[in-house]
């Protein structure tokens, strides 16, 4: 089992810049794929980001391609987000999610983090 936790979240204006972390606890880190989900307020938790186990590949919801970037540290046992041009439409509460198993269509996690709010003012 791991256990994460995330930090990092607050208020932005729209153009700025957030980083968030997520400390990761537990099992061996460099076992699972991590990422990033959100859910906003009345909508569904979508995916964001996720990062292969050894940091190679990175894979990107359309709607932050280019913008953020998921980065990982298996020392440290952290996985980032550095989000870079933000929207008012990229508020929501932010995941960090670990699985077993690679990325792949309808990848989910296996383990969540208690999530970290990010709101972009106009």
């Amino acid at each position: 089992q791991v256990q994460l936790v995330e930090t990092g979240g607050g208020l932005v204006q729209a153009g700025g810049s957030l980083r968030l972390s997520c400390a990761a606890s537990g099992r061996t880190f460099s076992s699972y794929t991590m990422g990033w989900f959100r859910q906003a307020p009345g909508k569904e938790r979508e995916f964001v980001a996720a990062i292969s186990r050894s940091g190679h590949f990175t894979y990107y919801a359309d709607s932050v391609k280019g913008r953020f970037t998921c980065s990982r540290d298996n020392v440290e046992t952290t996985v980032y987000l550095q989000m870079n041009s933000l929207k008012p439409e990229d508020t929501a509460v932010y995941y960090c999610a670990a699985a077993v198993r690679p990325y792949g269509p309808s990848w989910r996690g296996d383990y969540w983090g208690q999530g970290t709010q990010v709101t972009v003012s106009s």
